[in-house]
């Protein structure tokens, strides 16, 4: 892919529905993909993966988003800067440490931001959001839309 004004922001979402509020970062993707946002490309896994790095280093801006068991209501927004590559197990891999494979790998390493939505529930084989994790959702895919919005129309004037 070259990178465009089109397709410049990636987000990518992660956790797994099957734990409750894990499921948070794919029920963003979910959210996102019934109304597409212009200038972002949508990607959602159970977990990052080494191979993420190629999509990543063709963005110029990336979002994380991951459920956190911990941490500001509704949600946290945050820089995050490239890491160490050593250290992640088979193919899984945190935000930091992809960013770092980016750059070590194909030179680039965009601006990057995570977004941390509280969840409170992770019990293992029960799919659905709690009541208080899907009111952070809501909240967290607005501010995430309008994070975008601004980001693309900053780009192209």
């Amino acid at each position: 892919m070259t990178e465009t004004a089109e397709q410049t922001v990636l987000v990518l979402c992660y956790g797994n529905p099957a734990r409750e509020d894990d499921g948070l970062g794919p029920a963003v993707a979910e959210m996102l993909a019934s109304s597409p946002m212009a200038g972002a490309r949508v990607e959602s896994n159970y977990q990052l993966l080494v191979e993420d790095a190629v999509a990543v280093s063709e963005a110029s801006l990336v979002v994380f988003v991951d459920a956190a068991a911990a941490g500001p209501e509704p949600f946290e927004f945050r820089t995050i800067e490239p890491g160490e590559t050593g250290g992640y197990m088979a193919h899984s891999i945190g935000p930091a440490q992809l960013l770092g494979l980016a750059r070590e790998l194909f030179g680039r390493s965009p601006v990057a931001y995570m977004l941390a939505i509280r969840g409170y529930s992770f019990e293992m084989f029960h799919e659905g959001l709690s009541r208080r994790a899907s009111e952070n959702l809501s909240r967290a895919t607005e501010y995430l839309r309008e994070f975008v919005r601004a980001r693309v129309v900053e780009e192209v004037t």
